[in-house]
């Protein structure tokens, strides 16, 4: 049950303020709640299981202290990537226009943000060291609570956060994050 919680905490706090989360906080401020939900659950369970059939391939042919130390660096690649200015996330937006099926239409577009993100890398290296199934679990149920404030927080304040401090706030639970896969794996 272990790897379940870690990647569960780890993949909750990484996402937040995250360009998925952000996406999601749009698309919760433009359609009816419940399709919303549904759209980012069914991509987030998806790129999980992409990212966990590649973290348990890897970590057959990898050796765990690698694979930590990888990871630490990973994270904190992500904590100076995430305080670069935000990228533009209008196409995946696009993908969830009014008039489509808003369930498919939010899951192709939380799909398209979610892919090559940190969570998935973040997962991929905890499916590698951990029992991949549970990792899988933790990891969906962390980001799907992660989509899910996302979505209600763009339902009730219209998508209006300050993004500065989210990225900041985020770059810095990274950093902490990299340096503590690190020392552990040293």
């Amino acid at each position: 049950m272990g790897p379940m919680w870690a990647a569960l905490g780890l993949v909750f706090v990484a996402e937040l303020g995250d360009k998925t989360q952000l996406v999601a906080m749009g698309l919760g401020a433009r359609h009816r709640l419940a399709p919303v939900l549904v759209g980012v659950a069914l991509a987030y369970a998806v790129t999980n299981l992409l990212s966990v059939v590649v973290g348990g391939v890897l970590g057959v042919a990898l050796p765990t202290r690698a694979l930590g130390i990888g990871g630490g660096v990973l994270f904190l690649g992500f904590a100076a990537w995430n305080l670069r200015d935000g990228g533009d996330d209008d196409e995946a937006e696009a993908l969830a226009r009014p008039g489509h099926h808003v369930v498919a239409s939010v899951a192709l577009a939380m799909f398209v943000a979610e892919l090559g993100d940190k969570t998935m890398l973040a997962t991929a290296t905890l499916a590698a060291q951990g029992d991949p199934a549970l990792v899988w679990i933790g990891a969906t149920v962390g980001i799907i609570l992660s989509g899910f404030v996302g979505v209600l927080v763009g339902r009730a304040t219209g998508a209006r956060l300050p993004q500065r401090a989210i990225r900041i706030g985020s770059s810095v639970l990274f950093a902490v994050f990299g340096v503590g896969l690190i020392a552990t794996s040293l």
